[in-house]
């Protein structure tokens, strides 16, 4: 006998549907016992909620059956759900990390970023922002950059600014900036406690503040140490793997001794590691060396290289939430970790003679 077709209709209702589209924001607010907007900051990560009013909140969305929509919620707010990036190189394998930690931090919460390269460039960048801003972005995260710091807090005036790289405060702005100064310092302590004293350092460009004070810190161990100075010793570098082959030439060919070399990032670490393996020179037998930023290929070159750890990922990861707190109206609280030396085989106490 074929059951009825009442019957049939009351078995489906009987299983709860996956979502209810009749669910809203306030009845998930209601069920939770907090407010439609301690929901909303929720949902987009901006809130700052105990763990037992978090869970109480998904407990809630998973037994309505509420599924956020991230396009109503922006055409509500006015906004695009759009996020302006200003990095300065795509293929850069360290702003390469730092994008991929924005774009998962955006679209957990339904954000996109629209990634642009300005290429150490302030006019490059300032095209660049006009671009987004045409776009009807709804905030700007830049990467360190050219801009003017007076150029920047002018832009946060209309829309909200995180910019990493620098020590700014303004209002709609926040900074993010890592302590390079401090990474260099214990790069060159490092070689220092090793035994060596000759210690050669492969300057960034001039124009990046951070090169600026890599540089600094590498001077103020060697004070420490009670070591002089010697310019004979540092060679202008440009960031990328070529210059730091070039370097090492540079250095060879003055005749300047050296047993150990401190390169102002990873990129030119390899590039000096191909040099000095052309000129018969071995790492870390002959000459140690270290590097900075910890980029992927820092852990698998030969031999792996003993590097600063520069957080690109958590940069990245950090700016995002940044952003999304002043879209909240929130005043971001974020701070990168301290840095931290990791050594590898690149690096060996100087044998005595």
């Amino acid at each position: 006998m074929k059951s009825s077709p009442k019957n049939t209709s009351k078995s489906t209702r009987s299983k709860a549907p996956d979502h209810d589209p009749k669910v809203t924001l306030g009845m998930v607010a209601e069920a939770c016992g907090v407010s439609p907007s301690t929901v909303s900051r929720i949902l987009n990560g901006t809130a700052v909620v105990s763990a037992e009013k978090r869970a109480a909140v998904d407990q809630a969305i998973a037994e309505l059956g509420f599924v956020p929509n991230p396009m109503a919620r922006g055409l509500a707010g006015g906004r695009t759900l759009s996020v302006g990036v200003i990095t300065q190189a795509i293929d850069s394998p360290f702003y390469g990390i730092a994008l991929r930690g924005i774009e998962e931090a955006l679209n957990k919460v339904g954000y996109s970023p629209l990634f642009v390269s300005g290429h150490w460039n302030a006019k490059e960048e300032a095209r660049c922002i006009e671009v987004l801003r045409s776009r009807r972005v709804d905030g700007f995260i830049v990467l360190t950059g050219r801009l003017s710091d007076e150029s920047l807090k002018t832009l946060a005036k209309a829309l909200p600014v995180v910019v990493t790289g620098r020590s700014l405060a303004a209002p709609g702005l926040y900074a993010l900036d890592f302590n390079n100064f401090e990474g260099a310092r214990l790069a060159t302590e490092h070689l220092l406690a090793l035994g060596h004293r000759d210690i050669a350092f492969i300057a960034g460009p001039v124009i990046h503040p951070d090169a600026l004070e890599r540089l600094r810190g590498y001077r103020s161990a060697l004070q420490a140490a009670g070591l002089r100075y010697r310019p004979g010793l540092v060679v202008q570098g440009q960031y990328h793997e070529e210059s730091g082959l070039l370097a090492v030439e540079q250095l060879i060919a003055s005749r300047q001794p050296f047993s150990a070399i401190f390169a102002a990032n990873d990129q030119m670490a390899f590039g000096a590691t191909l040099a000095l393996h052309r000129h018969g020179l071995h790492v870390p037998d002959e000459v140690s060396l270290v590097g900075f930023d910890d980029v992927a290929g820092a852990a698998h070159s030969v031999p792996p290289l003993t590097t600063i750890h520069h957080p690109a990922y958590e940069l990245g990861s950090m700016a995002a939430a940044a952003l999304l707190q002043l879209l909240a109206g929130e005043q971001p609280q974020a701070t990168l970790p301290d840095p931290r030396l990791t050594v590898r085989g690149s690096t060996r106490a100087l044998l005595s003679l």
